[in-house]
C-alpha cells in the first residue's frame, strides 16, 4: 500500500447531490460504511448513531454510502432513504447519494479503498454495511465485514482519536 496516497483527493455527491470534497475531513477520523435500508444488516444504524454520538465531539465523522447493488436492498430515492433512516434511526451523520461499490461503474473512492484495504474478497464488496475506518491523515487502516457490529468497532476508534490528539 502507498502510505502517500490518501482519501482526500475525492470528491462526492451528497443525498441532495451536492458536491462534497472529502478534503474537508482533513483531520478527522472517519468509518465510511455501504448501507442499505432493506437489509439483514440495516439494524445497524442504531450502532452507527451510536458511535456517530459518542464521538463526533472528538473528531469522528461517519459518512453513509446507500448502496443498491445487493438483492435491490436500497432501492429508494437519495431523500427517501435520508428520512428513513432519520425516522426509524435517529440518525444525524451524513448521508450521501446512492453509489456502486462493485464492477466497472463502481465510485472511485470505492475503488480506492478496496485497492487499500481488499478483504476476504480480493478487491470487491461482499455485501452492504462493509466498514473502513480512516485515520486523520486520510489513510485506510481498516475494514470491517458485514458482520462486524459498529460497537465492535468503538475501541479501534478510540484508539485511533487517542493517537490523534
Amino acid at each position: 500500500m502507498n502510505k502517500d496516497k490518501n482519501i482526500y483527493h475525492f470528491t462526492v455527491k451528497d443525498a441532495d447531490d451536492n458536491l462534497v470534497h472529502l478534503n474537508d475531513y482533513k483531520g478527522k477520523v472517519l468509518l465510511i460504511v455501504n448501507t442499505a435500508t432493506h437489509c439483514g444488516f440495516t439494524p445497524q444504524y442504531e450502532g452507527l448513531q451510536n458511535l456517530y454520538k459518542q464521538f463526533n465531539k472528538q473528531g469522528f465523522e461517519l459518512l453513509d454510502f446507500p448502496c443498491n447493488q445487493f438483492g435491490n436492498q436500497a432501492p429508494e430515492s437519495n431523500g427517501e432513504i435520508v428520512n428513513f433512516c432519520q425516522q426509524h434511526y435517529a440518525t444525524t451523520f451524513k448521508t450521501f447519494a446512492k453509489i456502486k461499490v462493485n464492477g466497472v461503474d463502481a465510485d472511485p473512492l470505492y475503488k480506492f479503498l478496496k485497492q487499500q484495504k481488499s478483504g476476504a474478497l480480493l478487491g470487491r464488496i461482499k455485501w452492504n454495511f462493509t466498514k473502513f475506518l480512516v485515520d486523520s491523515e486520510g489513510h485506510v487502516v481498516k475494514r470491517y465485514s458485514s458482520a462486524t457490529t459498529p460497537d465492535k468497532i468503538s475501541s479501534d476508534i478510540q484508539q485511533l482519536l487517542k493517537k490523534e490528539s
